[in-house]
């Protein structure tokens, strides 16, 4: 993934893991939100290692159902949207992807015409 252009030096964070949730891939962003906790060197952990375990038994949860999981953070003062969510190959589920993005703590929404 970090050799596509476009996903290397994206502002958000994008982490990629297949389906027995082992980290293939970080870009620069996630490599920097999850410094903390190793940065790149988590990609071929497993993801669920990395979450306390109420979140553990969420993410297995999802990863199994193959659903969508969308909610907000605060750390440090900065808020962020993660989104995490199935992707696929060839039209079968690969594992998860996870979005974290910087977002204003407040912002405008829009209802927009069928």
């Amino acid at each position: 993934m970090t050799d596509h252009l476009w996903v290397k030096e994206f502002p958000g964070a994008v982490t990629i893991c297949n389906v027995e949730g082992i980290i293939l891939e970080m870009n620069d962003a996630a490599d920097e939100f999850f410094r903390d906790n190793g940065g790149r060197k988590l990609i071929d952990t497993k993801v669920l290692d990395c979450h306390p375990e109420a979140a553990h038994a969420k993410l297995q949860k999802l990863m199994e159902a193959q659903r969508t999981n969308v909610y907000t953070i605060e750390k440090k003062g900065v808020k962020k949207l993660i989104h995490q969510t199935p992707w696929y190959q060839d039209g079968k589920f690969a594992g998860l992807v996870e979005l974290a993005l910087e977002i204003p703590f407040q912002m405008p929404h829009f209802v927009r015409g069928s």
